[in-house]
């Protein structure tokens, strides 16, 4: 298994992609990863490999403008930011790296973003995976952000982000909580985009996550537009790529087997 690096020049600024390849290549879409708010492209750990390997497919994953080995954000995150992702960054990675056809695999708020591209580039995507995806504001949500900038403040915390995120990470924090506790956000919902995602769909979701219910999971069975495939984790937190990432890997494999 190898993999390469590369840079994306995004519509503010330079964005950091890392691309696995399996041994034997093949023309099937590869699987295009969206990271959570404190999240990059290191934060991945192992999936991206595992998941090249079970799956046949390229793995290509970025970090968003602002995190990881991109490049600073020039301001503050706008609270478009999720919907806005579509025809940004993401937008950058896919047409500079010629990704005409993918799969995407989106975690926490990069799920919710995953189903927005997937709703906006209708015709490219061949599939939607979602891990621990919200798709509207949730008090369970509000309360685990909260609690988890009151743990920041210990400057331990804050030391871990910059092991991955360098000058930026209190950014990157600022970002996540200044977003979702703004109550000008409070409204949003994917509601009105569900409708338009046409692609099969799988959605894993656990039971215990700490950021969002299973409600999450279960709307977004309820109303996206093309064939749903629920799955509800037992003992299973937020991050269930981590907690137990072989049974997922298998399960990410199984489900996008027969796709093109």
């Amino acid at each position: 298994m190898t993999y390469r690096d590369s840079w994306i020049e995004g519509p503010k600024g330079r964005l950091f992609t890392r691309i696995w390849s399996p041994e034997t290549p093949t023309q099937r879409a590869p699987i295009i990863l969206l990271h959570d708010s404190l999240g990059c492209v290191q934060l991945w750990r192992g999936l991206p490999k595992a998941l090249a390997q079970a799956t046949g497919r390229q793995v290509v994953a970025y970090d968003r403008l602002g995190f990881g080995e991109s490049a600073a954000h020039p301001g503050k995150l706008g609270l478009d930011f999720i919907n806005a992702e579509a025809e940004g960054d993401f937008n950058a990675v896919r047409t500079q790296l010629g990704l005409d056809r993918f799969v995407l695999l989106g975690h926490s708020v990069g799920g919710c973003m995953a189903i927005n591209c997937a709703a906006h580039f209708s015709m490219h995507c061949v599939a939607l995976l979602t891990l621990a995806a919200q798709v509207f504001v949730e008090d369970l949500t509000l309360q685990g952000i909260s609690a988890a900038k009151e743990q920041f403040k210990d400057a331990t915390q804050l030391d871990r982000l910059r092991k991955y995120h360098g000058d930026k990470a209190q950014w990157v924090l600022d970002a996540w909580t200044g977003s979702w506790l703004n109550p000008a956000f409070s409204a949003w919902s994917h509601e009105a985009v569900l409708p338009q995602v046409n692609s099969p769909t799988l959605v894993i979701h656990g039971v215990n996550d700490e950021y969002g219910s299973p409600a999450h999971a279960r709307s977004i069975a309820e109303r996206a537009g093309g064939p749903v495939q629920l799955e509800i984790q037992p003992g299973t937190g937020h991050f269930p790529h981590r907690e137990n990432e072989a049974a997922i890997v298998e399960m990410l494999a199984r489900f996008t087997h027969a796709l093109a």
